[in-house]
C-alpha cells in the first residue's frame, strides 16, 4: 500500500485562537476603557497596548509555525535553565520590579515581562526531551521520578522566586499530565491525585476550624473563600462583587459596555476578573460561548497530539493543552468562588502582555506539530474499488 503525503496545517486552530484574541480584545476594551480614562486619560491605554502586542504575536506564531519543532530538541535544557535564571533575577536584582505589592516582573530595558511565563515553555519543551530520551526504559514507577523532579524544581523556584503559587501549580501539573500521559501505568497517578484531593480537603477543614488563630496571607484567601461575606474587609470584597456582577447579568446580560461592577466595584476587572464582567454583559449566553471556543481550541490540541508523527511532538502539545484546559478552569472557579482567589489569569482575555505573547508561542509550536501529520489517502481502481488505506 503505498502512502501518500499530503500538505496539512490547522487552520481550525489558528481560526479559533484568532477569533478568541478577537473577543477578548473586545472585551478588554469594554472593561478597561472606563478606569483607563480615570487613570491615565486614555480610555485605549489597555486595549491599544493588547491589541498591538496580540497581532504582532499572531504574526510571529504563524510564521515560526513554518520552523520545524525538532529545532527545539536542542534547546529545551537552556530554556529551563534560562527560565530559572531569570525568575531568580526578579528576587536578586535591581531589575525585579514590584506591581501591587507583587514582585514578579523583570525589567531589561525597555521590556517588562514576568519570567514565570517563559518557565511554562520551558516545561512544554524539555520535560518531553527527558520523557523521549528514556526511551524503553520510560517504564516503572522509578522511570517517572527524574522529569517530576524537574518540574517540582521549576515549580519550587516560581514559588520562591516570584512568591507566584498559582502558576508554580499550573507549572507542575503540566509537568504531571506530561508524565501520565506518556507512562504506560495509571492507577498509581489516579491513586496519587486522589490522596492529593483528600489531603488538600484536610487542609481545608484544618483552616476552617482554627480560623481565628493565623491572620497568614494564603489562610486568609481560604477563609474568604468559605465565607466572602464575613470577611469582605479582608479580600472578600472582590469576590462578592464579582458574584454579584454575574447573578445580575442574568441569561444575555445588560449588553455590551453596560457593566456597573467594572466602574469601581470590582477592583482591576481587566485582569484576573474580567470573566465576571464578561457575563454581567453577555450573560450566561455569552459565558457559554467563550467556554465553548475554549473547549473547541483544546479539542484542536487533542487531535494534533493524538495524530503527531513522534512522541515529542505530542508530549510537547499535551504540555500546551494541560497549559491551557488548567488556566481555563482555575480562572473560572475562581470568578464563581468555587476555589480561592489565586490571581491566574483568563488566557486571550485578560491583559498581560507577556501572557498573550507566550501563549501564542506556544500555538505556534502546536501549529509546527500539526504540518508535520500526514494521511494516507484512498487509491482507487478502475472500477472505483478501493485498493489501498485511508485514515490519519
Amino acid at each position: 500500500m503505498k502512502k501518500i503525503r499530503t500538505d496539512y496545517y490547522d487552520y481550525s486552530l489558528l481560526a479559533a485562537i484568532i477569533i478568541l484574541v478577537g473577543f477578548g480584545l473586545v472585551m478588554l476594551y469594554s472593561t478597561s476603557a472606563y478606569m483607563a480614562e480615570i487613570r491615565l486619560g486614555d480610555d485605549m491605554y489597555y486595549f491599544r497596548k493588547q491589541a498591538l502586542i496580540s497581532i504582532v504575536s499572531i504574526g510571529a506564531a504563524v510564521a515560526i509555525s513554518m520552523i520545524d519543532y525538532h529545532h527545539l530538541w536542542k534547546l529545551g535544557g537552556i530554556i529551563y535553565i534560562t527560565s530559572i535564571v531569570l525568575m531568580a533575577m526578579v528576587r536578586f536584582t535591581p531589575m525585579g520590579k514590584k506591581i501591587n505589592g507583587a514582585r514578579r516582573w523583570l525589567k531589561l530595558g525597555p521590556v517588562q515581562f514576568q519570567p514565570s511565563e517563559i518557565a511554562k515553555i520551558a516545561i512544554v519543551v524539555f520535560i518531553p526531551i527527558m520523557i523521549v530520551k528514556m526511551g524503553r526504559m520510560y517504564r516503572g514507577w522509578k522511570a517517572a521520578i527524574p522529569p517530576l523532579f524537574m518540574g517540582l524544581v521549576s515549580a519550587a523556584a516560581t514559588y520562591f522566586f516570584t512568591q507566584n503559587l498559582s502558576t508554580a501549580v499550573i507549572i507542575f501539573m503540566m509537568c504531571c499530565v506530561i508524565v501520565f500521559v506518556a507512562h504506560p501505568k495509571t492507577w498509581g497517578f489516579l491513586a496519587a491525585l486522589v490522596l492529593g484531593i483528600g489531603a488538600v480537603a484536610l487542609l481545608v477543614f484544618l483552616i476552617a476550624k482554627n480560623a481565628g488563630s493565623s491572620d497568614a496571607f494564603r489562610v486568609m484567601r481560604v477563609l474568604v473563600w468559605l465565607d466572602p461575606e464575613k470577611y469582605s474587609d479582608k479580600g472578600g470584597y472582590q469576590v462578592l462583587q464579582g458574584l454579584y456582577a454575574i447573578g445580575s447579568g442574568g441569561l444575555f446580560g445588560k449588553g455590551l459596555g453596560n457593566s456597573a461592577q467594572k466602574l469601581g466595584p470590582v477592583p482591576e476587572a481587566q485582569n484576573d476578573m474580567i470573566f465576571s464582567i464578561v457575563c454581567e454583559e453577555l450573560g450566561v449566553f455569552g459565558a457559554a460561548v467563550i467556554i465553548l471556543l475554549f473547549i473547541y481550541l483544546l479539542y484542536r490540541l487533542f487531535f494534533i497530539a493524538q495524530n503527531a508523527p513522534d512522541l515529542y511532538g505530542s508530549l510537547m502539545v499535551t504540555g500546551i493543552f494541560a497549559h491551557i484546559a488548567s488556566q481555563v478552569v482555575l480562572n473560572i472557579a475562581v470568578v464563581l468562588n468555587l476555589i480561592p482567589t489565586t490571581g491566574i489569569t483568563l488566557p486571550f482575555f485578560s491583559y498581560g502582555g507577556t501572557s498573550v505573547l507566550l501563549l501564542l508561542m506556544e500555538i505556534s509550536i502546536a501549529l509546527s506539530v500539526s504540518r508535520r501529520i500526514y494521511f494516507r489517502q484512498e487509491e482507487r481502481d478502475l472500477w472505483g474499488d478501493v485498493i489501498g488505506e485511508s485514515g490519519v
